[in-house]
């Protein structure tokens, strides 16, 4: 018998009292609505305006693109909200079902009136309890089923307050968050693993692949259309064929099958729709190519294309972003490509970049493959005894 179980035997052993939510908590309220109250993003504004997109795994953060309002929209908001540390968000209109607790200072944000704020009653529940309660599978499958609304679905207030939830002993919760919050700390471990990694590789193809002209007089700088053929493929994503023997390169990082191929070469593939700068796929053989799909094919042999693939995995992005085209899709041109200019030291110097890279590369995809697949794991593991530990024989009257 676990700890929980013991507590469980101890102080509840005829099951767990269900109440409602409301009643253990001292209010449901909202934010507010700019439309008729306040303006966003007014001159000056710099306290934050807070709506699902600054929900990020159970906390409250703000970025650059967090709408901003001035110091009488956030009295206005509060007024209504009574926002305060200690409180638990819940989304309820759009992406229904995201929860944070308030951990940080209130005195300069507030929230839209698609975020409910629960406070609960300190005695009798706690904060975290609740979090991972409405994070839990029954709950959140709750909200799909029973959100109402045509454009835009959502939560009624009196479906939160009549949620019935399982309220067991103060001793019994803290038991449990304690476990809960063991599991999400070590995701935040691994995840914090996986992008130090990334942020490694980027520093350091970045730093090969930075050149300071004009000491660096070894170098050539030469547009893609001076060194390569550039063309697109002739098919469309329905020509794939499921049992193809033939990569069929679309615009994506999906790689398709086609019982034909197009080219027999070596090259560079980037969609010209879509994923726009992205430099997908380096390839040497025999493939099928879809018309919005970008083929880069040198035609010279000082130039190393694995090279070329990881100068453009690091410089094209930011080039192409100033000169793409907006009409019902973002795009680029064949045109645009050939101006790209490429700074080429000599081959020997491009191999040895490259196969530095390539190592790299390795290493990141493996950890990429690895850590992600851990996280996943534990993730399902916190899920299943999220779900477990929330799980409780009802007391009966």
């Amino acid at each position: 018998m676990n700890e929980i179980e013991k507590l469980i035997h101890e102080l509840c052993p005829d099951g767990v009292e269900y109440k409602k939510l409301g009643e253990v908590l001292v209010s449901i309220s909202t934010g507010l609505n700019p439309r008729k109250n306040f303006k966003l993003n007014t001159t000056g504004a710099v306290n934050f305006y807070l709506t699902v997109k600054e929900f990020t795994k159970g906390k409250i953060i703000f970025n650059d693109k967090t709408d901003r309002i001035d110091d009488e929209a956030v009295e206005i908001i509060q007024n209504r909200s009574k926002l305060a540390k200690g409180d638990i968000l819940l989304s309820g209109i759009g992406t229904i079902g995201k929860v944070a607790v308030v951990d940080i200072e209130t005195n300069n944000w507030n929230c839209s009136e698609s975020v409910f704020l629960l406070k609960p009653i300190n005695e009798v529940i706690l904060s975290k309890y609740i979090k991972y309660l409405l994070e839990s599978n029954s709950i959140q499958n709750k909200w799909k089923n029973e959100a109402v609304g045509s454009t835009l679905k959502g939560i009624r207030k009196t479906s939160l307050e009549n949620l019935e939830i399982p309220v067991p002993p103060m001793a019994v919760q803290r038991k449990i968050v304690e476990v809960l919050d063991n599991f999400t700390e070590l995701e935040a471990e691994l995840e914090a693993e996986l992008e130090a990694r990334r942020k490694q590789y980027e520093y350091y193809r970045n730093k090969l692949l930075t050149f300071t002209p004009p000491n660096d007089l070894n170098v050539r700088y030469l547009t893609l259309g001076e060194v390569a053929q550039i063309g697109t493929g002739s098919g469309n994503r329905q020509d794939a064929k499921e049992n193809g023997i033939f990569p069929f390169f679309v615009r994506s990082k999906e790689i398709l099958k086609n019982d034909t191929y197009e080219f027999d070469e070596e090259a560079i593939l980037i969609p010209g729709e879509g994923g726009i700068g992205e430099i997908f796929h380096y390839f040497k053989g025999k493939y099928a190519l879809h018309q919005r799909t970008y083929r880069i094919c040198l035609n010279s042999n000082e130039i190393d294309t694995k090279y070329l693939y990881y100068y453009m995995s690091n410089h094209f992005k930011s080039f192409i972003f100033k000169k793409a085209v907006s009409a019902t899709v973002t795009s680029i041109r064949k045109p645009m490509i050939e101006k790209f200019t490429v700074a080429f030291p000599p081959l020997s110097e491009q191999r040895r970049i490259a196969d530095i890279l390539d190592k790299f590369e390795a290493l990141t995809t493996s950890l990429q493959d690895g850590l992600p697949a851990e996280i996943e794991a534990r993730r399902k593991q916190y899920e299943y005894y999220r779900n477990k530990l929330l799980t409780f024989n009802r007391k009966t009257a």
